[in-house]
């Protein structure tokens, strides 16, 4: 997957949230890995006097969490779902979580089982790999640095890759490829077209391979572009975002933004640049 495709998330859009009690950090996978994952990600959070939110907005994306402060490393790993709305989270205890974000596309080949087996759930590592989850949450709770860490990771993910996907993975990668290219902007019937199969059997396969329709899928990845687009230019304006991504005005674009962010754009990008939200 190309990089310009990688998906952002609140923390790193409002740079105001980042404290010394709340940290949350990306790092770049190998290579060889970034047809796959997006990003691995920390995310630190010490108890102070103000209760600390934490949006998630939907990016496309499954994550391996693994909680390095678990005390029961069988349970020290788990799986999200892919979203299609967002969360807010009050942060009340101590955490320091170490994500793996794939690509939804290709998370068959990781966790043996499509994206829409986790629709609804956020099921163990443990039910997936086995006694294989507990070690890998213990061997990253014994190393204190992130490059030790992720090179544990890596090793474990780079021995998925000899598995072989099935025909119905390969079309799904190759009709999230188109969807990535024309930023989301593709209507079923186009990429139908695109991939030569019936639209018929394009919604089939996406829910069962993902889950979700392609349209809720390329509405979340059209929303992602945009994020983009405002990260990198805050001060592009609304109207000239709204056309560019296939919005049928301004209004239409604040609205879904509002569905997936929770708040308009105007409370994060406040006079062009990216701000703090409380709420």
């Amino acid at each position: 997957m190309k990089r310009e495709n990688r998906p952002l998330q609140p923390p790193i859009l409002e740079k105001g949230l980042s404290q010394p009690h709340y940290l949350y950090r990306e790092y770049e996978p190998g290579k060889s890995l970034e047809p796959y994952v997006a990003c691995y990600w920390t995310s630190e959070f010490l108890p102070g006097e103000q209760t600390q939110l934490h949006r998630i907005v939907p990016d496309g994306c499954i994550d391996i969490i693994v909680d390095l402060r678990a005390a029961n490393v069988a349970k020290g790993a788990f799986i999200s779902e892919l979203m299609t709305s967002f969360e807010v989270i009050h942060l009340t205890e101590p955490q320091s979580l170490f994500g793996i974000r794939f690509f939804s596309s290709t998370v068959r080949k990781f966790l043996r089982y499509p994206a829409s087996a986790f629709h609804g759930s956020h099921p163990l590592l443990e039910d997936l790999w086995g006694s294989e989850a507990g070690l890998l949450v213990e061997e990253m709770q014994e190393v204190q640095d992130i490059k030790g860490r992720i090179a544990i990771v890596e090793r474990k993910l780079y021995n998925c890759l000899e598995q072989q996907i099935s025909l119905s993975e390969n079309l799904l990668q190759t009709s999230m490829a188109y969807l990535y290219d024309a930023h989301g902007s593709l209507s079923v019937k186009e990429l139908a077209e695109k991939i030569c199969y019936s639209e018929r059997h394009l919604r089939r396969m996406f829910h069962y391979e993902l889950g979700v329709s392609p349209k809720e899928l390329a509405q979340i990845i059209r929303f992602q572009s945009m994020l983009q687009a405002l990260f990198r230019t805050p001060k592009d304006q609304l109207t000239q975002l709204a056309h560019r991504y296939g919005y049928f005005d301004q209004p239409h674009l604040i609205k879904e933004f509002k569905r997936y962010y929770g708040i308009p754009p105007s409370r994060v990008f406040m006079a062009g640049e990216p701000k703090k939200v409380r709420s």
